[in-house]
């Protein structure tokens, strides 16, 4: 009985200090957060605390704003051709390094180069790159007698530009998932594949790809978790211009916020709910799947 008492003692010892981050670091931002969007807030009535209460006041004021439905187009746009590119390329790198040929070790740890980077150093070597004057991508063009591109600056090119560099960013993250996936799984049953004679695509098909859902659905949803948040690459390549093209939640959330001289906590606080939202959703319809 003593014994048990102490167990119970220590577990809640080794438990405290987690219940203590998760309270301070997560759940005390999420209530500001929602108590944000439900205040009228101004900077002065954030610094004495006496914003009125408005209740989904904010929440019809970001849904009847004209950049509302063009950024939530963005953020699905930016986050499904990167999940779709991220995934496909990684899964690809994934089986390429699984035949563990010579060097195999070597490049796929150069393939983690980019995932290592601080994001403000790969988003500003992306925007160093397609720069329409000087960067390398526009002086490749010209060699081939090409016209050179606005990457950034037009508004036909600066979403697909932003999602070139965020596709090249988490490709590596998928590649070591599925990776570990492959890794896991037995020899036994492509050995018997292959004596059956099975073709390699039939393998894939039948065999590698049922095998990794599991794998896939939590690499994906990862993904989507992070892709939906997504805010420094874009504000650092072209905070979300030029006239809103790139503007997505994350940078219009952060824009209304801290962007402006007379800052929207309220609305700002809104659309960064409405992205809690849509991850939780999704992080749900994921558990429900799964049993």
């Amino acid at each position: 009985m003593h014994r048990t008492r102490d167990g119970r003692w220590a577990a809640w010892a080794f438990l405290t200090p987690v219940a203590v981050y998760l309270l301070a670091f997560y759940a005390y931002p999420l209530y500001r957060n929602l108590d944000l969007s439900l205040r009228d807030y101004t900077v002065r009535s954030f610094v004495r605390g006496d914003a009125p209460f408005i209740g989904l006041g904010n929440y019809a004021t970001v849904l009847g704003d004209p950049v509302f439905w063009p950024a939530v187009w963005h953020t699905a746009a930016f986050t499904g051709v990167s999940l779709l590119f991220q995934f496909s390329i990684g899964m690809a790198l994934a089986l390429f390094f699984h035949q563990h040929f010579p060097l195999s070790a070597t490049l796929r740890a150069l393939f983690l180069v980019p995932w290592l980077l601080p994001l403000i150093v790969s988003a500003s070597t992306w925007s160093w790159m397609l720069n329409s004057d000087s960067g390398i991508v526009n002086a490749a063009l010209r060699l081939t007698g090409a016209d050179p591109v606005n990457w950034l600056t037009s508004p036909a090119w600066s979403l697909a530009s932003v999602t070139l560099a965020n596709i090249w960013i988490g490709i590596p993250f998928n590649l070591v998932v599925v990776y570990s996936g492959l890794q896991a799984m037995p020899a036994e049953i492509y050995e018997a594949a292959a004596l059956d004679g099975s073709r390699p695509w039939s393998t894939f098909w039948r065999i590698t790809f049922p095998l990794l859902r599991p794998v896939s659905a939590i690499t994906l949803l990862l993904g989507l978790i992070y892709t939906l948040k997504v805010f420094d690459i874009i504000w650092i390549m072209t905070k979300g211009g030029p006239a809103d093209a790139s503007t997505t939640l994350a940078t219009w959330s952060y824009r209304l916020g801290f962007g402006n001289l007379l800052p929207a906590f309220g609305p700002g606080a809104a659309v960064g709910n409405l992205l809690i939202v849509v991850a939780m959703v999704f992080g749900l319809v994921y558990i429900r799947t799964q049993r």
